[in-house]
């Protein structure tokens, strides 16, 4: 059995810890959060939690196996194995931020003890692992490597089914010696189903997250290139789309307004800052015109009306995806700053967040109870609340802009507004 100490008990972490201690270790969670602590402590979990934790929680709390602490130099210090899993905050651009992480790993020095193990599950720019935390962790007076392990292993699992694709998804493995490699892999051979991918060392390992998900962004931005050459021409590329796919090379993902979360919009950018002499043209072209697809159909809009000075615009969906509480880089803030520049007086509404929440964008709330007048509307997330709406309620409304793609265009049209999907064939002819 292994002491764990899992550091960071944000939506993955304390799913992380959970299952850990489901598969019988002793477990403690590290936070900065008091009141996460004392959940944990309690055999609690947040709002928005998991599907699954609450009960994985309790179970592990009743057990024993499972606690919660602020001191997180004291939990290394009872500690085997130590799991790094604090968010790497960045700003709109992409660039991060490391002071969290390096505050962590500070702690975490201050009590890693010789044989001791740390991994570092937060994805991270190539040579991170080695190259900072190493060195940071070396203040404790042991040496990486000899003293103490050292290894990075992407989470890869998706906010809403963590479970699912613990079980599912394979466990990428990467040391900084093969000795360090070997046991983070004995470590996730004992707390998980799935089948682990060994790689030749940290570096590959940190690679593997950045390529994957770089090579979505990248899809994503062909299909919406290619949705844009259709749409000039009037082509329904997502019939297309669907058709090309039968064939088992081609794999076209959905259109959209943009690319939002954590991950996409984000670890692509950490490849960028590396590329000293320009050789990732592709992947900075990908960002480009991902972000780009904000402006697109804000263009489209004022095509429509002429003008969008003084119009009224409302964008539905501050999520980045359907049913997750999560904001991070949605396109709805892309359009809301694009939407302003034009002199647009700009709504909002999302049914997950509250009106205060919504507010602090700098935005009108909106209430579909009683829609405001507007001109337009631009639906950024597919939540169920927005497919079956009923468009004749929505005084003044010219144009729809089907932003996902998920809407019945007949029902928009009936209401005597003009719909318009991304690549439908609907869009703008330039």
């Amino acid at each position: 059995m292994y002491s764990v100490a899992v550091v960071g008990l944000g939506k993955i972490g304390l799913a992380l810890a959970a299952q850990y201690a489901d598969k019988g270790q002793r477990v403690i969670g590290c936070d900065i959060n008091p009141t996460v602590v004392e959940l944990t402590n309690r055999g609690e979990v947040p709002l928005y939690s998991e599907p699954g934790l609450a009960e994985r929680v309790a179970s592990a709390h009743t057990a024993g196996r499972l606690s919660a602490t602020t001191e997180t130099q004291k939990a290394v210090a009872q500690s085997d194995v130590v799991v790094v899993i604090v968010p790497l905050v960045v700003d709109q651009s992409g660039s991060p931020d490391f002071s969290a992480l390096d505050l962590a790993t500070a702690a975490i020095a201050r009590g890693l003890r010789s044989g001791a193990l740390v991994i570092y599950e937060t994805t991270l720019p190539m040579g991170t692992t080695r190259g900072r935390f190493g060195p940071m962790l070396e203040q404790s007076g042991l040496r990486m490597g000899v003293d103490f392990g050292l290894a990075f292993s992407p989470e890869r699992v998706l906010v809403g089914r963590t479970f699912h694709d613990l079980r599912t998804y394979p466990k990428v493995v990467g040391g900084i010696t093969p000795e360090s490699t070997d046991a983070a892999t004995r470590f996730y051979r004992t707390v998980l189903d799935a089948e682990i991918l060994v790689m030749p060392d940290s570096e590959t390992a940190e690679f593997v997250k950045l390529a994957e998900t770089t090579y979505r962004d990248v899809n994503i931005a062909l299909a919406n290139e290619l949705a844009r050459f259709a749409d000039s021409r009037g082509v329904d590329a997502s019939a297309a789309f669907r058709a090309a796919n039968t064939q088992p090379y081609s794999h076209l993902h959905q259109a959209g307004v943009g690319v939002g979360g954590h991950c996409i919009p984000v670890y692509p950018r950490f490849l960028l800052a590396h590329d000293k002499h320009a050789e990732l043209g592709l992947v900075r072209r990908a960002r480009q015109i991902n972000d780009g697809m904000a402006k697109y159909v804000v263009d489209a809009i004022e095509e429509h009306l002429g003008t969008l000075h003084d119009k009224r615009v409302l964008v539905l969906g501050l999520a980045y995806r359907p049913g997750q509480k999560e904001a991070s880089f949605s396109s709805a803030l892309l359009l809301l700053d694009v939407l302003r520049t034009r002199g647009a007086r700009t709504f909002l509404h999302d049914p997950l967040f509250s009106e205060t929440e919504i507010a602090g964008y700098g935005v009108e709330p909106a209430f579909l109870e009683s829609p405001p007048p507007v001109h337009a509307v631009i639906v950024q997330t597919g939540h169920p609340e927005y497919l079956d709406l009923d468009w004749s309620r929505f005084q003044g409304l010219c144009v729809v802009v089907d932003g996902r793609n998920v809407l019945d265009a007949a029902a928009v049209k009936h209401a005597g507004a003009a719909y318009m999907g991304i690549g439908t064939g609907t869009g703008p002819r330039r």
